[in-house]
């Protein structure tokens, strides 16, 4: 018999291998990357060979565990944490293949991709399993953050064996009685003689703060040294090992307890007691802790990290968002019920839902969404690729200078939107989205955890507008909107119908320039901030609508359902979503002050 042809692998349920390289090599052009010298030893190929590795390991050794690490979270027996078997063999593949150090440099074992093809590959795992994913992205956000303010000897120490996989990091910021509130955070770091330091006090809320997936736990932990400024001006960073690598021993970090929330229950969430006298009950008392830069300047220092975790929040919500889109637009096709809107025949057999225009709304919302942010994710990536190796100086700045502005935006519009993408999904799976037995249920309550992720919206909100907007005489708005005309006037070289979309977001650009004036403008800075989540939100959508376009541009003139698929959506969002921005202007100018004057009373 003719030997038949094996049938093509289905299309991954995770992210679009498509959409990616759409982004990447038609709109980004990540290949013009490898004439810098940084990263002159990729290719194509290289990038390719990650993308696909980030595929195969997330499928294979990721996927397969999400539903078993959510319903059998991690315990404590007072003693130690327990994960179930999984997660480990997941890290351990992970840490083998080097995607740790995938934007690291090579000095210290990185593979130096770029960040935006690094963020690329990451997006997979986030996809496939955020509980397991958080281990790796807090270590890298902490790596990268040592490398740059540490000693050459910290480096060496932990940040070394966190690029291979042996050490993991977290951030310990909040405290039960501070929150967000960081110039209220009470922990302490006494110094000593030998030039290290010794902590006392509780964090709360630290993801991956306690576990036996690796050798050893680095703790960035922000503290006060006495007699320092009060509030913030007074915060210093400290690194604070889970075991004191010179000497062996068991530091004095100490669980208190495991927090149990809605989503990434993989990832164990816990409350941290530093310098107890619990592990450490012959020395001094005390965590032992070692100053990272200068004192005093620990926030701006973990700026570095938290702005890094920012956009790699975004990038989880993404994702969440984009596999739960993919999985409504599996079930949609397959799922048989109900006829067309016309037809007069009962004994007609049932449709596939999509068929069902109200279905097809949902779906296209989700893909706007999804796709919508995901390029806004690779495109911080690009702007920080821009900010290291730009051409010249003035190149460099501007992506800094754009990435501080959008990273607000980048953190929370995807926070709340891939999140109504997952709601979509569950609706569009009718009575079994709500069961589960479906991963969507899964998703939307893994998602709903990035909102408050690094700094909630309202965080994010005052961030836009009380300082990005304004900051440098308003260079970063101006920029932004500059950047924004940029792509219009190329529009206008387009046909038709991409004039006229560039004409909606010139005209939306305008109101996002008139109505910053204007809350500014008023002198009351009570009432300008008072809506600043709005504010976020409107400008957000101006920003996606901006990043449509520029997808529209890079897939005029091609052909194929890909890019016919990529028209739509387009089309959807200008026609759906950024109409939403105008009675949101007209709000803000209106400087409202309903939430001002409302009573505690009234409630």
């Amino acid at each position: 018999m003719p030997s038949v042809p094996p049938l093509p692998p289905l299309p991954s349920l995770l992210l679009s291998r498509p959409d990616l390289e759409f982004l990447l090599y038609e709109w980004l052009d990540v290949e013009a990357l490898t004439r810098r010298p940084r990263h002159a030893d990729h290719s194509r190929e290289t990038f390719d060979a990650a993308l696909e590795l980030s595929e195969r390991i997330a499928t294979d050794h990721f996927a397969p565990h999400n539903k078993k690490s959510d319903a059998q979270e991690p315990t404590f027996d007072g003693q130690d944490v327990h994960l179930i078997p999984e997660v480990k063999k997941a890290l351990d593949v992970f840490a083998r293949s080097g995607l740790i150090a995938g934007a690291m440099d090579a000095e210290i074992g990185g593979m130096q991709l770029p960040s935006v093809v690094a963020g690329a590959c990451f997006a997979w795992f986030q996809a496939a399993n955020i509980g397991t994913s958080s281990y790796p992205f807090l270590t890298i956000g902490n790596a990268n953050l040592l490398r740059q303010y540490g000693t050459p000897d910290l480096v060496e120490t932990y940040v070394r064996p966190m690029t291979e996989g042996r050490f993991f990091g977290t951030m310990c910021l909040s405290e039960p009685q501070a929150g967000s509130s960081l110039a209220d955070v009470t922990t302490r770091a006494e110094p000593q003689q030998d030039g290290t330091y010794r902590l006392f006090g509780n964090k709360m809320w630290i993801s991956a703060g306690e576990h036996d997936l690796a050798e050893n736990i680095v703790h960035l932990v922000l503290a006060k040294i006495p007699g320092g400024p009060a509030g913030v001006k007074g915060i210093s960073l400290f690194l604070v090992p889970k075991v004191v690598v010179a000497s062996g021993e068991r530091n004095d970090v100490v669980l208190a307890g495991l927090n149990h929330k809605m989503g990434y229950r993989g990832t164990t969430n816990t409350m941290l007691n530093f310098g107890e006298g619990v592990h450490r009950p012959g020395g001094a008392p005390g965590a032992i802790g070692y100053l990272v830069g200068e004192p005093h300047q620990g926030l701006s220092y973990m700026f570095h990290m938290m702005n890094e975790a920012r956009i790699g929040v975004g990038s989880g919500a993404t994702a969440l968002g984009y596999t739960g889109y993919l999985r409504s637009l599996a079930y949609a096709r397959t799922r048989t019920q109900g006829r067309p809107v016309g037809a007069k025949d009962p004994a007609a057999p049932p449709v596939p839902i999509i068929e069902h225009a109200d279905v097809k709304r949902m779906l296209l919302a989700q893909k706007a969404y999804v796709e919508g942010a995901l390029a806004l994710n690779l495109y911080c990536g690009r702007l920080v690729d821009e900010q290291k190796t730009g051409n010249t100086p003035e190149d460099r700045e501007r992506a800094e200078l754009l990435l501080d502005v959008l990273t607000p935006i980048a953190k929370s519009w995807p926070s709340q939107w891939c999140l109504e993408a997952n709601s979509l999904a569950i609706q569009v799976h009718g009575g079994y989205g709500y069961t589960r037995e479906y991963d969507v249920e899964q998703l939307y309550r893994d998602n709903r955890l990035n909102a408050i992720h690094e700094g909630t919206h309202g965080i994010q909100g005052l961030d836009l507008l009380g300082r990005k907007v304004v900051m440098r005489s308003g260079a970063g708005l101006l920029l932004l909107l500059e950047t924004l005309g940029e792509t219009v006037s190329r529009s206008r070289l387009g046909g038709d119908e991409l004039a006229a979309l560039g004409a909606q977001l010139q005209a939306a650009a305008d109101r996002v320039a008139t109505v910053t004036g204007q809350l500014w403008g008023s002198g009351d800075v009570e009432t300008a901030l008072a809506n600043s989540s709005v504010y976020l939100e409107a400008v957000g959508h101006v920003v996606v609508a901006w990043i449509w376009l520029e997808q529209l541009l890079a897939a005029d003139g091609r052909t194929g359902d890909f890019y016919e698929g990529k028209r739509q959506a387009g089309r959807f969002f200008f026609r759906y979503e950024l109409p939403r921005t105008a009675p949101q202007f007209d709000l803000l100018a209106s400087l409202d002050r309903t939430t001002v004057e409302m009573s505690d009373s009234w409630f």
